[in-house]
């Protein structure tokens, strides 16, 4: 054992034109391949390994160990080798590793170990030695925390992923890293985002808080993401947000504040955002938007609003991002009244928007608001519902006065009954019948009518002709 790993030192300390004389494949471990295209790869991934083979060939520069049967990493578990670069140990049974199992690895660059359901714990020595590594995946892992000191070293480290564990709040190691670019926080239990969790990250860039359980968000919390183009805080439980809770974030792009509790808009929330391209609100509980809540936006492409309590959506909100090129309003309880005239006729010039089902008034209830007609009196809007409410009182009226019109014409030009035909619709099929002397009179089919009863009807209509109601009424049950 001791011979072996003294050689494989003495290997790597030789000059390189030596080493140019032994290939990767000779140095390869038992029950892996070894390939050297542009460098060399050593690949153990899927071989069963329950132990991590004695060595290594020391101008390795990849190493992938993927999904094997691996429990523990020792100190320098890897020997020394100065080429490697990426090592990747996702999906095993790691559940401990030993402080200083990374030594000997000096230009290590990205580190995967994801996929350890049995760590649950990280020394603040784990990663000593290891000064240059940029990408560091620590995702779906079983991690309660990870301590604050733990990346002293790791001045260069730029993309960290953390998603799928148990941390309850976001961890305070990254504070103060300023290098780092991409934070990987989703799916944990996270409840709040402190007013320091995010301090001196100037170079962030993609920040990923979706699906915990942050209910709280401190004033100003983000003032240092100066850089920060993403942001992901959906799937969680904010029902109220702080006036300037993303105040700083002018170079922000993507704000993803969909499946929440949100149940308004505050004007001051967004006033930052010039940048902004793309913005979620889906899947709240939005009932009201403030004026000038959008006002800012000036660089907006794609809003989604679908999945809220809206009702309406005031022209005086929407103006300033009326050039928007993509707006998501479905499963909405929309009011197809006239304050969304506007929209509809939006949708018809600019055809970016569509399925805004109306759920009132019940007159166009179940109809896309693309389907509803507005209706103008003296140019002004009448809503669909008083539009009803005005066609039913005409047909009521004009009915009435159709009625008491023909009853006249009947009464006073006896001799035109013939040419009635079998009665008019105001007369509810009337006819002239003919008495036993001769006499034409006004008349209902199979029914004798007598013209003291026609003079009765006109007294009736001419008594009730102003009580529209009441003078069907009577038409109906003395006239028929």
């Amino acid at each position: 054992m001791t011979v072996i790993i003294f050689t494989v030192s003495v290997l790597c300390l030789l000059p390189q034109e030596v080493l140019a004389r032994w290939a990767c494949v000779r140095a390869c471990p038992p029950s892996c391949t070894c390939t050297q295209e542009k460098s060399c790869s050593v690949l153990c991934d899927r071989s069963g390994l329950a132990e991590l083979p004695k060595e290594f060939p020391c101008e390795a520069s990849a190493i992938n160990l993927d999904k094997n049967r691996l429990k523990f990493l020792s100190e320098r578990a890897f020997g020394t080798l100065p080429s490697l670069k990426s090592l990747s140990l996702d999906h095993n049974n790691i559940s401990f590793i030993t402080p200083g199992a990374f030594k000997g690895l000096s230009n290590l660059v990205e580190l995967k170990m994801a996929h350890n359901e049995y760590i649950s714990y990280l020394h603040t020595r784990t990663f000593t030695g290891v000064k240059k590594l940029v990408h560091l995946d620590l995702s779906d892992c079983n991690l309660f925390s990870i301590p604050d000191r733990i990346f002293i070293e790791q001045t260069a480290l730029k993309e960290l992923l953390c998603f799928q564990n148990n941390f309850r709040r976001i961890p305070g190691a990254i504070r103060g890293m300023e290098n780092l670019t991409h934070i990987y926080l989703e799916r944990n239990k996270i409840e709040a985002v402190a007013y320091n969790s995010l301090l001196g990250l100037g170079s962030l860039k993609y920040l990923n808080l979706q699906e915990n359980r942050i209910n709280v968000i401190h004033e100003q919390a983000f003032q240092d993401l100066t850089r920060l183009e993403n942001l992901y805080l959906n799937d969680n439980l904010l029902s109220d947000l702080p006036k300037l809770a993303f105040k700083g974030l002018s170079r922000l792009k993507m704000l993803n504040l969909g499946g929440n509790q949100l149940t308004n808009l505050s004007k001051t929330w967004f006033s930052d955002q010039v940048e902004l391209e793309v913005l979620y609100l889906d899947r709240n509980q939005l009932l009201y938007i403030e004026e000038g809540t959008f006002e800012n936006l000036t660089s907006l492409i794609t809003l989604h609003l679908n999945s809220n309590n809206l009702t309406t959506l005031p022209f005086p909100v929407f103006q300033p991002i009326y050039f928007l090129g993509r707006l998501y309003l479905f499963r909405n309880p929309w009011e197809c009244d006239c304050s969304l005239e506007w929209l509809k006729e939006w949708m018809e010039n600019y055809k970016l928007v569509r399925d805004i089902p109306c759920a009132s008034p019940s007159s166009v209830a179940g109809l896309d608001l693309g389907e509803v007609v507005f209706a103008k009196v003296n140019g002004t809007c009448v809503d669909p519902a008083d539009l009803n409410l005005t066609t039913a009182s005409s047909e009521i009226t004009s009915t009435t006065e159709n009625r008491f019109k023909s009853l006249i014409f009947t009464l006073i030009h006896p001799e035109f009954g013939d040419q009635m035909g079998n009665g008019t619709e105001s007369l509810r099929n009337g006819t002239l019948i003919e008495s036993e002397d001769g006499q034409l009179s006004a008349g209902v089919t199979g029914q004798r009518a007598w013209p003291s009863e026609s003079l009765f009807c006109f007294i009736v209509m001419w008594l009730s002709l102003g009580l529209i109601g009441q003078s069907d009424l009577f038409f109906s049950l003395y006239c028929t």
